[in-house]
C-alpha cells in the first residue's frame, strides 16, 4: 500500500492506518503494512479510533509535518465513518488510500480484493459444499482479484499527478 501511495504522492513518508481494533483488520493488514513500509522509506503509525473525534485527532496529528498520508483499513467502523475520514484526510491535504468505496466519495484512491471475485470464489465452495465435499477438506483461498480505484479530481485538489502507468493499472478513473 506504500508503493501505491508513493506512486502517486512520491512526497509520502508517513502513514497513519485508521482502524477499529475490535474487527479483524488489524491483524490482518497492520503487519503487512508495517513490514513494507520501510522498503518505501515510509513510517508507520497505528491508530485505533472508536469515534469521530478519534479519528480527527489521528489525522489531524498526521497533517501536522510534511509528508503525511493515511490509509483506511476495511471494517465497517470505518465504512460507516467514511465520510468523516474523507473530510478529515481532505481538510488537512492528505492522500488517503480506502476500501473500494472511497474514491467514489472523495478518497484518493484504493487497492483492496474485488467483492465481486471473492462471492464468486465463495459461490464455488458452496456449490462443492452442496454437492458432498466436506468443508474441512477445503482449501482456504485468498483473494485473486485486486482492484486499483483512482480519484483523479481528489489528486487534483492535492496537487498531485498521477503518472500515466498508474492510470495503466488502474481498474476505474474518476475525473
Amino acid at each position: 500500500m506504500a508503493q501505491l501511495l508513493k506512486g502517486i504522492a512520491p512526497g509520502v513518508t508517513r502513514v497513519v492506518t485508521i482502524f477499529n481494533p475490535g474487527t479483524t483488520a488489524p491483524a490482518l493488514f497492520n503487519g503487512a503494512i508495517e513490514a513494507s513500509a520501510p522498503s518505501f522509506s515510509v513510517t508507520v503509525t497505528l491508530a485505533p479510533v472508536h469515534d469521530d473525534a478519534a479519528i480527527e485527532e489521528a489525522i489531524d496529528g498526521q497533517a501536522r509535518d510534511p509528508g503525511g498520508a493515511v490509509i483506511s483499513l476495511p471494517d465497517p467502523f470505518n465504512t460507516t465513518h467514511r465520510d468523516v475520514i474523507i473530510a478529515a484526510a481532505a481538510r488537512n491535504s492528505l492522500p488517503l488510500l480506502g476500501t473500494l468505496d472511497f474514491p467514489r466519495a472523495g478518497g484518493l484512491m484504493s487497492y483492496w480484493a474485488d467483492p465481486v471475485d471473492m462471492y464468486a470464489q465463495a459461490a464455488s465452495y458452496i456449490d462443492r459444499i452442496l454437492r458432498g465435499a466436506s468443508p474441512a477438506d477445503l482449501l482456504v483461498q485468498q483473494p485473486t482479484k485486486f482492484s486499483l480505484i483512482i480519484n483523479l479530481k481528489t489528486a487534483k485538489a492535492l496537487g498531485l499527478t498521477v503518472p500515466p502507468n498508474m492510470l495503466h493499472l488502474a481498474d476505474e478513473v474518476f475525473e
